[in-house]
């Protein structure tokens, strides 16, 4: 497994096929992608996992967070986002957040992410607003 930093082109596919497959494929282009940090996993070459980041002053904010679907299950991106929350806390993010699909609550809540607020839907798929302070941790 290699985790390295890619470009927002090479994160569309993957974001496309397992986030918004009924939408096309721009759908899942997010305003700012000129100017976040986009990480990527690869596997025998092949990307398989990716996560944007977009940050102002000292905020983070995870965007288009997708692992293909026949690496789910495999720790691969909690291997990613464990990598991610380190740079930024080395970095000085403060805090760090995201609009958390239900569905996925409970894995966010392993890196100590609370809900803020109520739930939410974006297109017809429920969402929370989750969130942690990076400095006291």
């Amino acid at each position: 497994m290699d985790i390295q930093n890619i470009q927002w082109e090479d994160a569309l596919a993957i974001r496309h096929n397992v986030l918004w497959p009924s939408k096309p494929p721009l759908f899942c282009k997010v305003d700012g992608d000129e100017d976040a940090k986009h990480y990527g996993v690869r596997i025998n070459g092949e990307l398989v996992c990716v996560a944007s980041i977009y940050i102002s002053d000292s905020t983070a904010r995870l965007r288009k967070f997708a692992t293909l679907h026949n690496h789910q299950g495999k720790g691969i991106g909690t291997q990613l986002l464990s990598h991610i929350i380190k740079e930024l806390k080395s970095e000085g993010v403060e805090y760090f957040w995201c609009d958390a699909r239900k569905s996925a609550v409970g894995f966010y809540q392993k890196f100590g992410l609370k809900k803020e607020g109520s739930e939410f839907k974006k297109s017809d798929v429920p969402y929370y607003k989750m969130a942690i302070e990076l400095a006291a941790n």
